[in-house]
């Protein structure tokens, strides 16, 4: 059993299997419960490996198997298994640094490969002391240094994410000092913190559809298809295929993504970044959540709306101008602040950052969100300014250190050049009781 060798089983006999055994537990244990995607896809692999199967092992297979893919679906054209095999290899990684530690076997998929490979634990210490000069996180951080770099380029660029599971982002050297409030309040030793980053393809099926949406329909089994027109050409048809199985994030959340890890501190290794797609309603019971963009592209923020008091409104979708409602307007404040009509034009737009904390076991809720991306970026800007967060502390007359245990909403003007923020300002801050 220390070697690699994979040997077919006959069906009867899978229970008995020590190698079957482990992948059991590993699909049992808290990582793999919150990904069921990925559950599926580690067991869905091993069960065919172990039967004697693995020549089926190919990537069209496994997206029509595990993923609900076409038979003759374009692996070319749809990434979503190379992505989640990455991320299986993480997860892999991270279950066998803590609660899997003492497992006698290790499960390994190599790059390259969808074949789990299963070898003793001795054996992969052994190998990991020789090329680790004994140092077995220096390893770990080794191995996923190349896809934590991939990764943030993959979002600047705004590359595909799929629909599954968390990524983990840690690189580099720690920075020693913590985070600057109000970071602090939402990134911390206690807690995961989850960034989530909004699904453009959702505002594109929006906008195509010209329907408002919601949280509803986004968690709903026949999302996306219900956002797609009936009628299309077959060029059309290739694009809504592509739209509705790609997964992308925008420019303005790898930008704010990149500087909320340069705030981050010590606790860096403690944030998950994931896709709005790949998020579900339970998985809000623990941990830190910070959620970027808007409703229209963000849904999740739509949960939140009853706790605040500027709200994103729009009339028909792809039409009219966004802009944040005023509920209750103090003296000198506007009831409505009205944005940018397109994203990438020149003019003033707004942006909304707003800290909810949770009762326990919860953590708290940071939102970022701007009516366009322009809007989004200028939110991650503020919050890195030391000079803002001052502002921000005079405006809610809050001492210079502040512990809160309420949260806190501010609007904040921003003026955007080709597309980007040149600068922002408060224009309304208000602590949420």
């Amino acid at each position: 059993m220390g070697d690699s060798v994979q040997k077919g089983v006959h069906a009867h006999d899978l229970a008995a299997d020590e190698r079957w055994q482990l992948v059991e537990r590993i699909a049992a244990s808290s990582a793999f419960q919150k990904s069921a995607r990925l559950r599926e896809l580690l067991i869905y692999l091993a069960e065919r490996t172990l039967h004697g199967h693995s020549g089926e092992l190919t990537e069209q297979k496994i997206g029509h198997a595990v993923f609900s893919k076409p038979a003759d679906y374009s692996p070319l054209e749809d990434s979503s298994v190379r992505v989640h095999v990455r991320q299986l290899r993480l997860r892999l990684h991270e279950y066998f640094d803590s609660v899997g530690e003492s497992e006698p076997l290790i499960v390994e998929i190599p790059k390259g490969s969808y074949l789990p490979v299963f070898r003793s634990a001795r054996q992969g210490r052994a190998e990991a002391g020789l090329a680790g000069g004994g140092n077995g996180r220096r390893l770990t951080f080794s191995r996923l240094a190349p896809w934590i770099l991939c990764g943030v380029l993959a979002l600047a660029c705004a590359v595909l994410w799929h629909r599954l599971s968390t990524t983990r982002v840690s690189d580099a050297p720690q920075a020693t000092a913590a985070p600057p409030w109000p970071l602090s309040e939402v990134i911390d030793a206690q807690h995961r913190t989850h960034v989530v980053v909004a699904d453009v393809n959702y505002g594109m099926l929006r906008i195509i559809s010209h329907k408002s949406g919601s949280l509803e329909e986004y968690l709903a089994p026949d999302f996306p298809n219900s956002f797609v027109p009936s009628k299309l050409s077959k060029d059309e048809g290739r694009i809504m295929n592509y739209i509705s199985d790609s997964l992308l994030t925008s420019f303005a959340d790898a930008a704010t993504l990149t500087s909320l890890l340069q705030l981050s501190g010590p606790y860096r290794d403690r944030i998950l970044v994931r896709s709005a797609r790949d998020v579900k309603p339970r998985d809000l019971d623990e941990g830190n959540f910070i959620f970027l963009g808007s409703p229209g592209s963000n849904p999740w923020v739509h949960l939140f709306e009853d706790r605040l008091n500027f709200v994103e409104t729009e009339g028909l979708v792809g039409e009219g101008r966004k802009a944040f409602q005023n509920k209750a307007p103090l003296p000198g404040e506007q009831k409505t602040y009205e944005g940018l009509r397109w994203t990438g034009t020149a003019g003033e737009d707004y942006a909304v950052i707003a800290l909810l904390p949770n009762a326990e076991p919860k953590g708290t809720i940071l939102i970022l969100e701007g009516l366009q991306q322009e809007g989004t970026e200028a939110a991650g800007r503020f919050l890195a300014d030391p000079a803002n967060t001052r502002a921000l502390r005079k405006a809610l007359r809050l001492p210079a250190d502040p512990k809160l245990k309420e949260g806190f909403e501010v609007l904040i003007r921003i003026r955007s050049v080709a597309g980007a923020p040149s600068y922002e300002n408060i224009c309304a801050a208000r602590l949420i009781h």
